[in-house]
C-alpha cells in the first residue's frame, strides 16, 4: 500500500468535491461506451458542448433513479485532448502502448471518449446513452458499447472474485486521484480500458487447483495464496506493483459481459490510477512476462481485443469547456 504522502489530504478533498465519480460503489449494471470524434470543426465543437453538459445530463437521469445509484465518468484520449479542450495534455497522458509478448499481445485500438456508466438497473443506462448519443448526433462514431452486469457477488465469468485488491479509505484517493504533482489536472484520474474475451471451455477444462495457481487465490473462499518468488507467477502477483516507495494500487471496476447466443463471454477491464505508468507496468508484467517469456497464464484463456487510455478530468474542468 502506498504511504500517505503530503498530497493525500489534497487528493481526498479533490475526490470529495471536484473529481468525477471515481469512488462510486460497484453497481449491478454498467456500460462502457467508446466514441471517436470526427475531425471537422463542427463535430469538435458539438462534442465539446456535450462534454460541458455532462453534469446536467447525469442529474436529469439521476433524478429518475429514485435515489438509487447512477453515475457516469467521462474520459478523454490523448488524440482528442487538445482539439476538445484547447489545453496541454495531462503530464502522463499518452496513447495506449501496444505490449507485444512472445505469445500474447495487449492491442491498442481507437477511442477518443469513454463514458463509464454505472447504475442499479439497465434501463437508466439505456436512457442515458439514448439522450447522450442524440446530443452528439453525427459528430461521433461509436467504436464499442458493452453492457456489463454484476455476476454472483462480484465474481467474473472465470468464477473468481474480482477487485479484491482495490484500495479503500484514504488509500483510494492516494492511488487514483492526481494531486500536486500535476496541479493543473488535480482531481483527475488516468483510465485504461481493455475488453477481454474468455475461452470458457478451455478454462473449465482445467482443475480447480490449476485455476487457483493461475489466479493466485482460492476459488470458493477467495483466500490469497502465497506468492511465487521465482518461475511462473500468478496473475495476482504480476499485478502487484512495488518499488522503493511501497506498493502502488489502482482501482478496478471490472464487469463481466456476455452474449450467450454468440458464445461471447468476457471481462471488461477498467482501471483508474493516479499514475498511468502503474497500469502500464502491470500490462508489461502480464504480456511480456516476469521474467520473460513467462507471461501471465490467464492470457492463455482470456484474449485482449481492445486497449485505450484516457484521462478523466475533474468535473469543473468538463463544465468549463462550455465557457
Amino acid at each position: 500500500m502506498n504511504p500517505l504522502s503530503s498530497s493525500t489530504s489534497a487528493a481526498q478533498q479533490s475526490l470529495d468535491t471536484e473529481s468525477q465519480y471515481i469512488d462510486a460503489p460497484m453497481s449491478a449494471a454498467a456500460a462502457f461506451l467508446v466514441l471517436v470524434v470526427k475531425d471537422d470543426d463542427i463535430s469538435i465543437e458539438t462534442a465539446r458542448s456535450v462534454l460541458s453538459s455532462t453534469d446536467d445530463l447525469i442529474k436529469d437521469i439521476k433524478v429518475r433513479a429514485n435515489h438509487g445509484l447512477f453515475t457516469c465518468n467521462v474520459g478523454i484520449s490523448h488524440r482528442a485532448w487538445v482539439p476538445l479542450t484547447g489545453k496541454p495534455a495531462p503530464r502522463e497522458l499518452a496513447p495506449f502502448q501496444e505490449v507485444k509478448g512472445a505469445t500474447h499481445t495487449a492491442v491498442s485500438t481507437p477511442g477518443d471518449l469513454l463514458y463509464h456508466i454505472r447504475a442499479e438497473s439497465r434501463d437508466l443506462i439505456v436512457e442515458f446513452e439514448k439522450i447522450l448519443l442524440e446530443a452528439f448526433g453525427d459528430s461521433v462514431t461509436v467504436i464499442d458499447d458493452v453492457a456489463g452486469f454484476r455476476y454472483f457477488n462480484g465474481r467474473d465469468l472465470l468464477e473468481f472474485v474480482d477487485g479484491t485488491a482495490n484500495p479503500d479509505g484514504l488509500s483510494l484517493p492516494a492511488a487514483t486521484i492526481v494531486g500536486e504533482e500535476d496541479p493543473a489536472y488535480a482531481g483527475g484520474s488516468y483510465v485504461v480500458i481493455q475488453k477481454y474475451l474468455h475461452n470458457l471451455p478451455a478454462w473449465r477444462g482445467q482443475t480447480v487447483e490449476t485455476q487457483e495457481a493461475i489466479i493466485g487465490r482460492t476459488k470458493f473462499d477467495n483466500v490469497e495464496l502465497p506468492d511465487a518468488s521465482t518461475g511462473q507467477k500468478s496473475h495476482k502477483t504480476r499485478c502487484t506493483i512495488q518499488d522503493a516507495e511501497g506498493e502502488h494500487d489502482i482501482l478496478r471496476d471490472n464487469m463481466p459481459f456476455a452474449v450467450p447466443g454468440l458464445g461471447e463471454y468476457g471481462t471488461y477491464f477498467i482501471g483508474y490510477s493516479r499514475h498511468l505508468w502503474v497500469i502500464q507496468k502491470m500490462l508489461e508484467r502480464m504480456f511480456l512476462g516476469d521474467p520473460p517469456p513467462l507471461h501471465d497464464r490467464i492470457l492463455d484463456f482470456s484474449k485482449a481485443v481492445t486497449g485505450v487510455t484516457f484521462f478523466a478530468p475533474a468535473r469543473a474542468f468538463l463544465s468549463d469547456l462550455g465557457s
